[in-house]
């Protein structure tokens, strides 16, 4: 037997502690042998205090119990385990389906009064313990399918509506082929009657709330069912903004996750390309593909028929085709009262499985985890009460209260998840960098771009410079041609960029820094003009003058305001006297209201009034008009700080019948100190056919004449001081100015001090603009800078092109001119013979 250790024997602790006899006894068994001494010291000093708190704690913890039996029922959670055993009920239909198993106690959950109960004959087992049945009546979940309206075929009737969404006109050709294919079925159909007229609504200029908060309330006979026709675009564009609002639907605590579940169904259909996506993984049809989810939880997975998706490049219009044969095979059902088939809820049993389906079920009613044990085992623990939500935050943590999402429960045990990184605007690897290359675009960084104008071209080959040259002095082969943002927030019908550019309504890009913009462009610029002195009839001293630049023109595509850092990128262009000619198209006021003076400030104004002007520049601001009105304003009141300019695109057909006034109250309230008019230049591209623009839309110069003439007089008659100072016809501009500011001396005096406006910038000279109440000088006015006075052959009425250089007729049309004019002195020379 082992000894027991010496230090306990002589410890005097262990002599007093024991009882007489107790010390042999565990001695014998070997037990305090095999404990250590410091536990057994602790035990003998301290064994009174450890008994008394653990009989103490057993108390509380029956007390806690008993307590806690004894409390009523004051919440919705799920009831306390007890022995009662489930019985039987059958509740009236239009509540329930029948013989739903439910425990009786569940049914009380908001304290309703009571109501008649048909009980089955099933024999009820009375429980011999537990909470006071109580029997009533289960109201439905608004979130339940079975809540929506139901389809009476031989009263109501089907209303299609057909949504789609494009950017380069290839979607709405389709839609409206659709549309129009649809709308002569429903007619010629045998349940013709069963149908309203299908609608057909672009997305970007419908307000969401009126169709994706709640289906449109209109007759309450008529149901609604949803045709979504959706490309994918790896850029963002409107459908960007689409599927945000769509998820923000579904999670706005606000609103019932399946809002839409009163739709009789919906389907997608979705246009891709191939060649830039090869499979669904890589991209195809990945927009389609959202929106088909995010309809699946609005509508409490109401999809009627299965997402189709076609290559635009191989067999869309075949893919189209079938997937439309089925959707009106859909439609027929519904009329015959079959509603959505086997599969669907509200219509049969469902028998989806996937992912959204799991999702769905997580987000469901209280009724659909009581009918579904799948749901319920799959579903992570959930809240009922809000003061049950202080079980979940740990009291230790120091960090701020954890964000609770109340839209969904799954999420409440989870950190919120982090912000998407911002995305480059145009990828090296995206389908969009490729085209815009391939138009000749060289783009800087991610989102800016640079291109050499055909005018620079020209004006190297001594063939003329463009109207800038003629109004404001700016020869064009001194001019680079670019912009610090590819995104624009309109998409114009007459936009020369082959749809290819991408919009947005908010900066959320990758920003690039402004010295890495100007490097790039300006080395960008000076690569391209090297590789324009091979060709033939390049003048030589054209050519030296062309590798200084000069003036910049922030007008290639895009909207340049609405790059972030724009005031430090034109003040680096200002500090190496670099012109700016900067143009927006009056979407953005808080940015044009904190712009640093430019060398000349133009705004687009493409309409005299707002439907015009949504019809022809297509703006994706909802506001646009606000915003529009705003930005008129605020170039009025700075209309001293800078010169201003009114660009007027006319379009025949879109903008010029009978707009005359309207275009002068918009110069009245901006009194701008120019207005450029301009005929629209026809690019001959599908996405401009797609909005109903052709060669017949583009004005004759005569035309232009014309209209300039008409508005020159209405702004006369309206005491405003502006006339027609210059003239470029081979560009169809004319040029209005204010007489008052810039024809002193009785001469038109439109062009610009460069140098001058320089040196105001950087202040080594003082301007005369002064404070109204104090006197003092605060800054320049556009009267500081002015140039020499017009050269007589820009003046209106000489046609305005430089007679230094020399004008190239294309397509023989010069040498046919000679021809006609020497027949015309043949003529002369005959008849001073005769006579």
């Amino acid at each position: 037997m082992k000894e027991i250790h010496p230090t306990l024997h002589a410890s005097p602790l262990l002599k007093l502690s024991f009882p007489p006899g107790q010390s042999r006894r565990m001695a014998s068994t070997g037990f305090l042998a095999q404990l250590p001494t410091e536990i057994l010291v602790i035990w003998h000093t301290h064994r009174v205090p450890i008994l008394l708190s653990a009989v103490s704690l057993a108390a509380l913890i029956h007390l806690t119990i008993y307590l806690r039996t004894k409390r009523s029922k004051i919440s919705a959670s799920p009831a306390p385990s007890s022995p009662i055993e489930k019985t039987e009920i059958k509740l009236r239909p239009e509540w329930l389906p029948e013989n739903t198993t439910l425990v009786t106690p569940e049914l009380n959950l908001d304290n309703h009064a009571e109501d008649d109960i048909v009980v089955s004959a099933a024999p009820v087992v009375k429980a011999k313990k537990g909470p006071k049945k109580v029997k009533g009546t289960k109201k439905p979940s608004k979130k339940s399918p079975a809540s929506a309206p139901k389809f009476n075929h031989t009263v109501d009737k089907i209303q299609p509506v057909v949504f789609f969404q494009s950017l380069a006109g290839t979607t709405e050709r389709y839609a409206a082929a659709f549309g129009k294919v649809l709308t002569d079925w429903t007619v010629g159909c045998d349940q013709a009657t069963s149908f309203c007229e299908p609608q057909i609504h672009d997305l970007s200029y419908i307000e969401y709330d009126d169709y994706f908060i709640t289906p449109p309330k209109t007759d309450q006979n008529t149901k609604y069912f949803y045709v979504i026709l959706i490309p994918s675009y790896n850029i963002d564009t409107v459908l960007s903004t689409f599927l945000e609002n769509l998820q923000e639907t579904h999670n706005d605590f606000r609103i019932d996750t399946s809002p839409l579940n009163g739709l009789l169904g919906y389907s997608v259909f979705g246009f891709g390309d191939k060649e830039g996506w090869p499979t669904e993984e890589e991209g195809f049809c990945s927009q389609a593909r959202e929106v088909d989810k995010w309809m699946a939880r609005l509508t409490g997975r109401k999809r009627a028929y299965p997402l189709g998706m076609g290559d635009v490049k191989s067999d869309a219009e075949e893919r189209l085709q079938e997937w439309r044969v089925g959707v009106q095979d859909v439609l027929v059902e519904i009329a015959e009262g079959r509603g959505l088939g086997e599969g669907v809820p509200g219509s049969g049993d469902p028998a989806e499985s996937d992912d959204e389906d799991v999702d769905a079920a997580e987000d469901s009613s209280d009724s659909e985890r009581s009918n579904s044990n799948n749901a319920r085992a799959r579903k992570t623990a959930r809240v009922d009460e809000i003061e049950d939500l202080g079980s979940m935050v740990d009291p230790s943590s120091t960090d701020s209260p954890i964000p609770i999402d109340f839209t969904t429960y799954k999420s409440v045990s989870k950190t919120p998840k982090a912000a998407p990184a911002p995305k480059e605007m145009v990828p090296t690897t995206s389908p969009t960098h490729a085209a815009l290359t391939k138009q000749g675009y060289t783009i800087i960084g991610s989102h800016s771009g640079v291109k050499i104008c055909r005018w620079t071209k020209s004006a190297l080959r001594g063939r003329g410079s463009c109207y800038k040259y003629s109004f404001y002095g700016i020869a064009s082969h001194l001019c680079m041609e670019a912009t610090p943002s590819l995104s624009c927030s309109n998409k114009c019908v007459f936009c020369w960029r082959h749809g290819t550019n991408p919009v947005g309504t908010t900066w959320r890009w990758v920003t690039d820094a402004p010295e890495l913009i100007f490097d790039g462009i300006t080395t960008a610029h000076y690569k391209k003009i090297k590789m324009l002195k091979g060709v033939p009839g390049v003048r030589a001293e054209r050519f030296a003058e062309a590798m200084r630049i000069r003036h910049c023109a922030l007008s290639l595509v895009g909207e340049p305001i609405f790059y972030p850092h724009i005031n430090e990128l034109l003040t680096i262009m200002h500090s190496h006297r670099i012109s700016t000619f900067l143009v927006c198209n009056a979407q953005h006021p808080a940015q044009l209201a904190s712009l640093v003076p430019v060398t000349q400030l133009y705004v687009s104004i493409d309409a005299s009034n707002k439907e015009s002007l949504r019809k022809i520049d297509r703006p994706l601001h909802r506001d646009f008009w606000e915003r529009f009105t705003a930005c008129l304003d605020i170039l009025r009141a700075r209309r001293f700080e800078q010169r201003t300019v009114f660009r007027l695109t006319l379009v025949k057909g879109f903008n010029m019948a009978d707009e005359v006034r309207g275009y002068a109250d918009l110069i009245e309230r901006a009194l701008p100190g120019f207005v450029e008019v301009k005929g629209v230049t026809y690019c001959g591209t599908s996405a401009a056919g797609s909005a109903g623009l052709t060669m017949q839309n583009v004005p004759f110069y005569e035309e232009v004449a014309a209209f300039v003439s008409a508005l020159a007089d209405e702004l006369t008659n309206r005491g405003l001081t502006y006339g027609i100072a210059a003239e470029h016809a081979h560009s169809c501009c004319v040029l209005l100015a204010d007489s008052t500011r810039f024809r002193p001396n009785g001469k038109w005096a439109t062009r610009i001090d460069f140098e001058r406006f320089y040196d105001l910038f950087e202040g080594k000279i003082e301007g005369t603009r002064r404070d109204e109440k104090t006197g003092e000088v605060v800054g320049w006015r556009p009267e500081d800078y002015v140039g020499q006075e017009t050269p007589e052959w820009a003046l209106w009425g000489n046609g305005g092109f430089d007679p230094r250089d020399v004008r190239v007729f294309r397509k023989g049309k010069g040498k046919k001119k000679d021809a006609e004019e020497v027949q015309e002195d043949e003529k002369k020379e005959v008849k001073v013979i005769e006579i």
